[in-house]
């Protein structure tokens, strides 16, 4: 995809954006060059769902990036981006939590996560079921992770064309979300992707995940 078509799609995107919306833009399998471009156009977060390619790709770009891991996180891998990483948006586990907690204090700093509740009916998705989201916020409370910062909470609904299903899963995780606020104020309600962002924003998000309406598809062949 050219540049010019890339500033027009971020343009269209952050005009079709409410103001208290946060935008991540995915950049995952996108190269160097398209991801400085919007840069450029004025993005400062963006999103990538593996360690390898974002650990590649961290070094060659402005430091001032917010660089949030979107994908599966496997806790041998939270070392390798420990020192930069601003937030963690899928934290499927309380043994994942318990790495990332022992990773920042070696680099004595707070890393902000996002809990992913398993909101979807699709087997494949990752996350955590909601007694456990809870159960995790409790001991979060209760200073168990002193050097995590527990957000909000993230979700991906079921890839469907079924517009029903895909809004009764984003109100689901917007009532989790109010009701965890009553005990710690969340910021961050992160769902919504390229496909289905709309929806998820009449649902209450207000961070969304947008990769191929701003980029275009996946490069690399990935």
């Amino acid at each position: 995809m050219s540049l010019d078509n890339i500033s027009s799609n971020y343009q269209k995107t952050i005009n079709d954006l409410p103001q208290n919306v946060q935008l991540v833009a995915v950049s995952k399998t996108h190269p160097i060059e398209h991801i400085q471009h919007v840069y450029n156009l004025g993005q400062r977060i963006f999103g990538e769902n593996k360690v390898q390619e974002l650990a590649e790709k961290y070094p060659q770009l402005p430091k001032d990036i917010q660089w949030h891991l979107i994908g599966h996180l496997q806790t041998n891998k939270v070392k390798y981006i420990a020192e930069f990483i601003d937030t963690i948006q899928s934290v499927d586990s309380e043994k994942l939590l318990e790495e990332i907690d022992r990773q920042a204090a070696k680099f004595q700093r707070k890393i902000k996560v996002l809990l992913q509740v398993k909101i979807a009916e699709e087997e494949t998705k990752f996350g955590l079921e909601i007694h456990e989201a809870k159960e995790i916020f409790q001991d979060d409370l209760n200073g168990k992770y002193p050097n995590i910062e527990i957000t909000g909470l993230m979700g991906m609904a079921t890839f469907t064309d079924d517009k029903n299903q895909v809004t009764k899963e984003f109100t689901l995780l917007k009532q989790i979300f109010d009701k965890l606020s009553l005990l710690k104020k969340l910021d961050t309600l992160s769902m919504g992707m390229s496909g289905d962002y709309k929806e998820a924003i009449a649902c209450g998000a207000n961070s969304v995940r947008i990769g191929s309406a701003i980029f275009g598809s996946r490069q690399y062949g990935v």
